[in-house]
């Protein structure tokens, strides 16, 4: 096992991070590969051939033998009990999450809960709930933290099922870890539950021993970069035998008639995995996951490096300030590290206290070789929550307008576009932190910076 300054010099640095004078701060949007990693890839691939899985060639039952092995090697390092759960591979969280909408079981009488933070994949299942005539409830979050509205919460669930439970373990907005625990208490009032486990899992244990949702999202290259194009939908067993999926595809049938125009789905996971799976990359789960074991230290490991790491950046985020001590900064969700991850999303202020433009801010770090992300992060509901507009408001004329996002914005009397965000994770290091934090002070500590020439907002 290596300390985490060792293996930032040896798999992250030289022509990479550092010796590129490259500060990365975007680890919830995408991990960075190990170069360990990558050199492991193309061994394995140059080493002999492997073929499509749905074959008995010795080509095929190579590449099958380790796709099976890497679904086991899943579920051990979440503690799933292979008699209760399986892997289906997919292209991401997203994909992970529109199986189970459009295959559950929604009707008239159902309902889909979401929390107001939500990534857009999981907002989105409300199309196929409002589809099929079930109903859509949000559950707001609690200012100023933007954690869950416990009492709503558990308002909602008592009301009943048959439903389908939705939320993230951990925001990609704020780094709020939302509570596990409405997992068992969804459950035991009649509702199915997805979690959202893409931005928590990289750097925070998931049991599913002791916390068995039905459903769980998750993209592989946020945990260790590489390979992209690979997520996962863990799911219980006895739970994915209630998904019905509207269409088949080639690999997920048992048997199947052109001319009788019937067909019978496979079982277990191959009903679910459409056309040939990813089996070049694949296995490149399972050496990630050994690796953070062996050379890391297990997702503990990383868990207390991105603590103590988040921990120095909300302290220097807090001392940043103007001339006459008013706050450079604004920090959205939790300021110390209870019950947050390593996810910071922030405005920076001008002496005046106005928000800086967040175009301006993603100009000026890029110019700086620092790589963050701006905007609302796909996650709508925490950006309404974070500046406080009203639901009258967002439902109101507001819905109906045409034109452009900045149009958009300017009718709900907002200052800026969304926020900053800073993320941690495995490669990151103190410097890092310390680089951001000079940036900021440099850039904008009492100066009304120029936002001239900014470009017209074209995506969330």
């Amino acid at each position: 096992m290596n300390t985490f300054a060792a293996l930032r010099a040896a798999e992250y640095g030289y022509g990479y991070l550092d010796e590129g004078g490259h500060v990365y701060l975007d680890h919830t949007g995408a991990g960075l590969a190990a170069r360990a990693q990558v050199r492991a890839h193309a061994d394995r691939i140059a080493a002999g051939p492997f073929g499509n899985p749905h074959s008995a060639s010795p080509a095929s039952e190579a590449s099958g033998a380790l796709v099976d092995s890497a679904r086991r090697r899943v579920l051990e390092h979440f503690g799933a009990d292979p008699a209760e759960y399986t892997v289906v591979f997919t292209a991401n969280a997203t994909g992970a999450c529109r199986l189970v909408g459009e295959a559950y079981p929604f009707r008239p009488g159902s309902r889909l809960a979401l929390t107001l933070d939500n990534h857009n994949s999981v907002n989105g299942l409300r199309e196929y709930a409002r589809s099929r005539g079930a109903d859509t409830v949000y559950i707001p979050l609690e200012a100023p933290g933007l954690g869950v509205d416990g009492t709503a919460m558990a308002a909602v669930l008592d009301a009943g099922g048959p439903g389908l439970l939705a939320y993230p373990a951990q925001s990609n907005f704020s780094g709020v870890r939302h509570s596990l625990d409405w997992v068992t208490r969804a459950k035991d009032a009649g509702w199915d539950t997805l979690l959202d486990a893409a931005a928590h899992v990289p750097a925070n244990p998931l049991d599913l021993t002791a916390v068995r949702p039905d459903f769980v999202a998750v993209s592989w290259y946020k945990v260790f970069g590489y390979p992209t194009g690979l997520g996962a939908l863990i799911a219980r067993r006895e739970a994915l035998e209630r998904l019905r999926r509207p269409w088949f595809s080639g690999g997920t049938i048992h048997v199947v008639s052109a001319q009788g125009q019937w067909h019978h789905m496979a079982d277990g996971e191959a009903a679910f995995e459409d056309g040939t799976v990813n089996y070049l990359s694949i296995p490149d789960i399972e050496w990630g996951l050994e690796w953070i074991r062996a050379e890391v230290g297990g997702i503990p490991a990383i868990h207390r490096h991105v603590s103590a790491l988040t921990a120095e950046l909300l302290t220097g985020l807090l001392e940043l300030r103007h001339g006459d001590g008013s706050p450079l900064v604004r920090i959205y969700g939790p300021t110390g590290t209870a019950g947050r991850g390593g996810t910071v999303a922030l405005n920076l202020l001008d002496p005046a206290g106005r928000i800086i433009d967040e175009r301006i801010v993603a100009r000026d770090s890029a110019a700086r070789r620092i790589s963050l992300r701006t905007g609302c992060f796909c996650n709508p509901g925490t950006g309404e929550a974070a500046f406080a507009i009203d639901r009258d408001v967002l439902g109101g004329a507001v819905r109906t307008t045409t034109g452009t996002i900045d149009d958009y914005l300017g009718r709900l009397g907002l200052p800026s576009g969304g926020a900053v965000r800073v993320s941690l994770g495995l490669s990151s290091n103190r410097a890092d932190i310390a680089a951001f934090l000079a940036f900021a002070a440099e850039t904008y500590r009492d100066r009304a910076p120029d936002a001239t020439g900014l470009t017209p907002r074209l995506v969330c």
